[in-house]
C-alpha cells in the first residue's frame, strides 16, 4: 500500500504527514488526540542520513511533546550497503535510532510500529522491532535475510533451509510467520481506523515478543532462554 494511500485511510485527506525525500514525518489528528509519525517510503535503505533524520523526529517529540504516541511506518530494503554510510559510520548512526526510540519508551511515550509495504533486515531491526508492538498490513513483506544469504551465512544447504522453513517460522520469510514468533504483535484488518484504535488501546507496557512466539508455537525456547539468564546468579 501507498504510505498516502494509508494515511488518507486512518487521518483523512489532510493528514498533514509529509515525504521529504525518503522519510515521512508529521503530526496528525486521530479520536482527538495528536500522535507524531515517522517512516520511510520507496522502499528505502537506511542509511547515515535517514537514520539521523527519523532519529531527529523522535527526539524533538520527546523533548517538545512529552507523552505523546509515535506511530513508526515501515517500509525499508534494510541498511545502505554503500562504502560512504559504513565509513560515515551507519552502525552508530541506526543504533542511535535504536536507542533514540527506547529513550522514548522509557519517557513514557507510546510507541507502535506497522510495517505497510516491505520491512527488511537492520532497517527493521532498528525501527519496528525495538517498538512497544509492531503490527503489519496483510499484504506487506518481512524478511531478515533471503534463504540464499542464509546458506551462505550458515554454510548448510540452500534445499536443507528451504525444508526447513516449510515448518520453522524462524528460517522462512513472511507476515505469518512473523507473527509466529513474536515479532509481529497483530495482522490489521480491512477497517484501518478500527485496528489503530485497537492498537493504541492494548499496546502492552512490556516486552512480550518472547512469550508470544512461545504461545504462538514460533520460538519455543527463546522465552525460557531469557529467563534463565535473568534468573542466573
Amino acid at each position: 500500500m501507498q504510505w498516502n494511500t494509508l494515511a488518507t485511510a486512518l487521518f483523512g485527506a489532510n493528514h498533514g504527514i509529509q515525504a521529504t525525500g525518503d522519510v515521512l514525518h508529521g503530526d496528525v489528528q486521530f479520536d482527538g488526540n495528536t500522535l507524531t509519525v515517522v517512516g520511510t517510503t520507496n522502499h528505502a535503505p537506511i542509511g547515515v542520513a535517514l537514520a539521523l533524520a527519523q532519529a531527529r523526529v523522535v527526539l524533538d517529540t520527546v523533548t517538545q511533546s512529552p507523552g505523546r504516541t509515535l506511530l513508526l511506518l515501515i517500509d525499508t530494503q534494510g541498511q545502505q550497503l554503500r562504502r560512504r554510510d559504513e565509513l560515515l559510520g551507519i552502525n552508530r548512526a541506526m543504533a542511535h535510532l535504536g536507542m533514540a526510540i527506547d529513550l522514548a519508551r522509557r519517557c513514557g511515550h507510546r510507541v507502535l510500529g506497522l510495517v505497510y509495504d516491505q520491512a527488511l533486515s537492520g532497517g527493521f531491526i532498528t525501527s519496528g522491532l525495538i517498538a512497544d508492538a509492531c503490527d503489519a498490513l496483510p499484504e506487506a513483506e518481512i524478511r531478515v535475510m533471503r534463504i540464499p544469504a542464509m546458506a551462505r551465512v550458515t554454510k548448510l544447504q540452500e534445499d536443507f533451509l528451504t525444508s526447513l522453513s516449510l515448518t520453522n517460522p524462524v528460517f522462512a520469510p513472511g507476515v505469518t510467520n512473523y507473527l509466529a514468533m513474536g515479532g509481529v504483535r497483530r495482522v490489521w484488518g480491512q477497517d484501518l481506523p478500527a485496528a489503530l484504535r485497537d492498537a493504541l488501546a492494548h499496546a502492552p507496557r512490556v516486552d512480550r515478543r518472547a512469550l508470544d512466539g512461545a504461545e504462538r508455537g514460533g520460538r519455543r525456547l527463546a522465552a525460557v532462554v531469557a529467563q534463565r539468564v535473568m534468573d542466573a546468579p
